[in-house]
């Protein structure tokens, strides 16, 4: 039996979070509901609310996010913000000031502002988590301040589209120096003169994504990391189109160590370039990092004109280069390298780091998502394992 003392602690210690639940509401915005403005349930919105957005098209509906824990979600067809030319607060289409904030199923299209810095989402601080949601034609996707203590997960979700302005870098995700960032399942493409996926961040854990410019794409890196910092990029599909502004792939420490401990673990991407030049998978830049930055690269498969490891100290196990044309059909996404059955007797133990696993149990899932990988009997070099 159930001591009937403890019971009453029990029920007391929930208590507070029984009625913070009883009294967390539900706003619905849009069309016919009493609500039509995003701006406006901004305003009235409590902490621990929801607030639901119906489907259609919310036209300079720009605002600032004050609560201190709201979850913000599409229903049913994902509601589109356009910015069609205004901006909160000089910074983005909706601003997050500090808080613990779950934002679901939404779009965010055509941010712009005078710096050129205007961004679907400006993420100042708190924690913030980003799923199922859609960044296009923004001059940043998402964009954060340089908070230690933020923290930013982002979980099947597809930034795309860079504005095409001459003397602007649009990234199309730009993480700046905060404590934690993830991104899993997600897709970035058509990117222009700014890199694809860049973040100053102290810890990076970026796995299962498609990060692939595309043929129309000419974004400069298609992942940067400048300040070091400790990364774990496992199981994406990275690659450059013909039209690249840079050689580069992946860049880490381009602009000098920022954070106490850095290291960068590569493992199971596969790499790819449609530059007609020689092109660089990988680029560290050792004089501008510590000396025993640990650099590991595990079982990635390059493919096209280029080198992973041509001017990179490390400690690199089962990658492989294959030339151009040794994947099935990039043209439609099919990135199933040919030849698979040798390939399976080239690779290493992708084994752990830090205590954080660098061998994928996922693989990123058309149109965005994941699917579970279960071990396979023998592992191919780079990110797709399943389909043969």
């Amino acid at each position: 039996m159930i001591c009937m003392k403890a019971l009453v602690l029990a029920l007391g210690w929930l208590a507070p979070f029984a009625a913070a639940q009883a009294q967390a509401a539900v706003l619905r915005v849009g069309p016919g509901e009493a609500i039509t403005r995003i701006a406006d349930a901004a305003k009235v919105a409590q902490d621990g609310d929801v607030v639901e957005i119906l489907p259609g098209e919310y036209h300079a509906d720009v605002t600032v996010w004050e609560q201190k824990r709201l979850v913000i979600r599409g229903i049913g067809e994902r509601p589109v913000l356009i910015a069609d030319g205004s901006i909160a607060e000089g910074k983005a289409i909706w601003v997050i000031r500090d808080g613990d904030f779950l934002i679901d199923n939404v779009e965010f299209r055509g941010a712009r502002a005078d710096d050129e810095n205007g961004a679907g989402i400006r993420f100042e601080r708190g924690r913030l988590e980003v799923r199922n949601s859609v960044f296009l034609d923004n001059q940043n996707g998402i964009l954060t301040a340089n908070f230690g203590d933020a923290e930013l997960v982002i979980r099947d979700s597809v930034f795309a589209q860079a504005p095409r302005k001459e003397g602007a870098l649009p990234h199309l995700l730009y993480v700046g120096r905060i404590g934690r960032f993830e991104v899993s399942g997600s897709r970035f493409h058509n990117g222009y003169r700014g890199h694809l996926l860049k973040s100053r961040a102290r810890y990076n854990d970026i796995r299962y994504n498609l990060i692939y410019d595309g043929p129309q794409g000419e974004a400069s890196y298609e992942i940067d990391l400048p300040n070091g910092g400790l990364a774990f990029v496992v199981g994406n599909i990275v690659g450059q189109s013909a039209g690249t502004q840079n050689p580069v792939v992946v860049s880490y420490g381009a602009e000098g160590n920022a954070w106490p401990e850095s290291a960068l673990h590569l493992a199971h991407n596969t790499l790819l370039s449609d530059r007609h030049t020689g092109t660089l998978f990988l680029r560290t830049w050792p004089d501008r990092l510590p000396a025993d930055v640990e650099i590991v690269g595990i079982n990635n498969l390059s493919v096209g004109l280029g080198s992973l490891t041509l001017v990179n100290g490390g400690d690199y196990r089962g990658n492989l280069p294959l030339p151009p044309g040794a994947l099935q059909d990039p043209a439609t996404l099919d990135f199933r390298p040919l030849g698979a059955a040798l390939l399976r007797k080239l690779t290493a133990p992708a084994g752990s780091a830090r205590g954080v696993s660098l061998q994928p149990d996922a693989e990123f899932a058309l149109p965005i998502g994941t699917r579970p990988l279960p071990p396979p009997a023998e592992w191919l070099p780079g990110a797709v394992q399943q389909g043969y």
